[in-house]
């Protein structure tokens, strides 16, 4: 089948390089995709939010199956335009998509499904919001209730920061993301994501992994939109995995139904584990990234089949074949990231790095100029490898990061650690 997928990132690089393993795939276009993507497969550029416009191309490219991979398309509804026109699509509708564009959306899907998840309230004025976290004090948690591409969540340790944030959020710093907020509870315990591939009615796990959000050794400085990960994740045992499956899951995707806006694509859920409970941080309507780099190297060819299963709605006649490995990701980044970085540096070494099923370099943010790879983001290369264990996924990750020659770049230097 001829396939499209939407995005420029290292979720849409690891995708396209599962897609391609599959025989199913008989070509493969990736809009507008990156310097890393277009050594592998056919890139195009049009605007991806614009419905109308990915639907001529689909047209006029005899696309069959097309794989929707960041979340600004979702929250346009470009799914529901595809769908509209009888083409076979992964991702959720706009409606379905509001428990990534919306926090307080999510927190209203809580309340009535029952799920376990932080106490929050939903303010529309800073004066309010303000008073509430003088009331609650800190830590506190304050978030952009709309799309800030991650970066809309400030976990205040004190008052003066989280009263800053409110500030910022309602001052413009995130833009319309901002314009409300929720403020939650600070959660204790220990992050997880699961990802769960729903169908509208049928639900199907694909996988846990734990992402390093901060951005410095030991989960200091502030937050980015993720600097490693690996998978699986240890602390999402048997226990914890059936515990968020019936309490916070499988009610959301029947509270989903109900509304009129069944959930169809990858359910990436964000838990706060603590003395074996899990509670939901957040929900994320595409995988994870920099997670699904991890994912993906563990998954292999046999994701098309998945994702396809989730957009037929034969989700109930599918499995996921795990093998008893580990994958780790190291993200290497612009200086000064997540404030502000050079864009167009070089990056050498790339090549003498062997590519297999084992070892890839996903990128992020690259662009091609005069021949060379040059960075054109914040997060630019998500460094891969799979190993029986995770410490030989480690090793073998950071032995790669090593050859590759960017001084204008940084990692962290301690992915994996919490599970080592």
């Amino acid at each position: 089948m001829n396939i499209l997928i939407l995005g420029s990132g290292g979720r849409e690089h690891a995708l396209a390089w599962a897609v391609l393993q599959n025989p199913k795939c008989d070509k493969l276009i990736v809009a507008p995709g990156n310097a890393g993507i277009a050594a592998i497969a056919e890139c195009a550029s049009f605007d991806i939010n614009d419905g109308d416009a990915v639907l001529s191309f689909v047209e006029e490219n005899a696309i069959e199956f097309v794989i929707i991979g960041p979340e600004a398309p979702l929250a346009a509804g470009v799914a529901d335009t595809l769908r509209a026109a009888n083409v076979l699509t992964f991702g959720p509708s706009k409606a379905a998509a509001q428990l990534e564009a919306s926090k307080n959306f999510t927190k209203e899907i809580c309340d009535a499904s029952g799920a376990p998840t932080a106490a929050y309230a939903h303010f529309t004025q800073a004066d309010a919001a303000k008073d509430y976290i003088r009331a609650q004090g800190a830590p506190i948690v304050v978030k952009a209730d709309g799309l800030a591409a991650g970066k809309g969540v400030i976990v205040a340790m004190t008052e003066a920061e989280a009263l800053d944030a409110i500030d910022d959020m309602f001052g413009g710093e995130f833009g319309a993301a901002g314009a409300e907020v929720v403020i939650e509870e600070f959660m204790e315990g220990e992050e997880a994501s699961w990802f769960i591939l729903c169908d509208g009615e049928n639900v199907l796990p694909v996988g846990t992994a734990q992402d390093h959000k901060r951005v410095g050794d030991g989960d200091t400085g502030p937050n980015t939109g993720g600097m490693g990960a690996y998978s699986p994740a240890p602390v999402m045992d048997d226990a914890i995995v059936q515990k968020a499956m019936d309490e916070i899951v499988k009610p959301t995707v029947v509270e989903m139904a109900k509304r009129g806006m069944p959930y169809q694509g990858v359910l990436y859920a964000g838990f706060m584990i603590k003395d074996g409970q899990p509670r939901l941080v957040e929900y994320n309507c595409r995988f994870g990234d920099p997670e699904c780099q991890v994912l993906m190297m563990r998954l292999g060819a046999q994701a098309l089949d998945l994702l396809i299963a989730t957009a037929e709605g034969t989700l109930d006649q599918a499995q996921v074949n795990w093998a008893d490995d580990h994958a780790i990701t190291v993200v290497m980044a612009a200086n000064g990231y997540p404030a502000a970085y050079k864009k167009g540096t070089e990056i050498k070494g790339l090549d003498a790095l062997s590519a297999d099923s084992n070892r890839m370099v996903f990128h992020a943010g690259t662009g091609s100029k005069d021949g060379a790879i040059v960075a054109t983001g914040g997060r630019v290369l998500n460094v891969t490898a799979r190993g029986a264990s995770l410490q030989e996924a480690r090793d073998a990750a950071y032995a790669m990061v090593d050859q590759i020659d960017w001084p204008e770049g940084f990692n962290r230097t301690d992915i994996g650690w919490r599970a080592l």
